[in-house]
């Protein structure tokens, strides 16, 4: 039974408090949060203490540390939880700048391996067979992957202003799944797609389409859009020469009407928690086996610093209209854990 501190009782903090109030290999010890009363509410109906110290999170009692405050605290909650000899689930990105992820990886050093990234996606019940089963060949080696990726709605302007941009923000999930299924890229070519003239203001687009290719010549397609009229429109394909894979969007429910007038069927699920839920319990069981058997939890910081490596390989190729190469051999370990 592992204790847990979460720190964030925002939207987020709200999922991790469920799962792991409801895991039977879990406990929920402490919530932290700065702002007053918004630990008190999340933490009282799972019987867990609230604080508004961040050290309470690494004290004593605790065995592992949720990370969901904002990107810019999560290095400094990773670094003070690994000192304090915790174990870490963090939220996606690790850091919106590449030589402070650096700098984290450094100073852990081997209690990385008890550090995990919540790219959460890699847990859907469907698109984890799909990496699967196109890792174990069924569709012999794959030449082309097609991910697509498009939010209901933007988010608000006050959000987009210290999101990281639309690569480093959205895509970002994309780029790591697609990293899963066919390893590492040396090249990546972005354009950004600008329907709301205020986002130019932060240099930002509200939609995406980004192409990588690996070094055999496999190629990825990810597209990106902040909004979409039919839902949360997720889909993945993994084509290659004995066949394909893919995963069909979810929706409100599974029951289609057929009349003479035609077939109907109810509109995509419209919010990432609901089509994600699944996601979020499975990758909380797997960082808490891992932890429990002294395995090391994946996607971890390496894969982490990849992501956003490529993520701002395709803000760059955006903003400047050029393809950008990818040295591999800085791209860090594991390049498909």
């Amino acid at each position: 039974m592992l204790t847990f501190a979460l720190i964030g009782a925002g939207r987020i903090g709200n999922v991790h408090a469920a799962n792991v109030a409801g895991h039977p290999g879990a406990r929920l010890g402490v919530v932290v949060d700065p702002v007053p009363g918004a630990a008190d509410r999340l933490a009282e109906p799972f019987g867990a203490r609230s604080s508004t110290d961040i050290a309470d999170a690494f004290a004593d009692g605790i065995d592992a540390v949720i990370v969901g405050s904002p990107t810019p605290f999560h290095v400094e909650h990773i670094l003070a939880a690994v000192a304090a000899g915790k174990a870490v689930l963090v939220e996606k990105p690790v850091d919106l700048s590449l030589a402070r992820v650096d700098e984290c990886i450094a100073s852990v050093g081997a209690a990385g391996n008890r550090v995990m990234v919540g790219f959460n996606r890699r847990f859907d019940p469907g698109v984890n067979e799909l990496i699967e089963r196109a890792r174990n060949g069924e569709v012999g080696p794959v030449r082309q992957l097609t991910i697509i990726s498009r939010d209901p709605a933007g988010p608000p302007l006050s959000y987009i202003a210290q999101s990281g941009g639309i690569f480093r923000d959205m895509a970002i999930h994309d780029l790591d799944l697609a990293r899963a299924v066919l390893g590492d890229f040396v090249e990546v070519e972005a354009f950004g797609q600008r329907s709301d003239p205020a986002l130019e203001e932060f240099g930002d687009f509200d939609g995406a389409v980004t192409t990588l290719r690996t070094a055999d010549g496999a190629i990825a397609t990810i597209v990106n859009s902040r909004f979409c009229a039919t839902g949360y429109d997720q889909r993945l394909e993994a084509f290659g020469p004995l066949g394909s894979l893919e995963t069909a969007n979810h929706r409100e429910t599974s029951v289609v009407f057929n009349s003479q007038a035609g077939s109907t069927s109810r509109q995509f699920q419209n919010f990432f928690l609901t089509r994600y839920a699944a996601a979020y319990r499975a990758e909380l069981d797997h960082f808490i086996t891992s932890i429990t058997a002294g395995t090391t939890p994946l996607p971890g910081l390496a894969d982490g610093r990849a992501a956003l490596l490529l993520a701002d390989a395709a803000t760059a190729s955006a903003t400047q209209g050029a393809r950008v190469a990818i040295d591999v051999a800085t791209v860090g370990a594991g390049a498909r854990s």
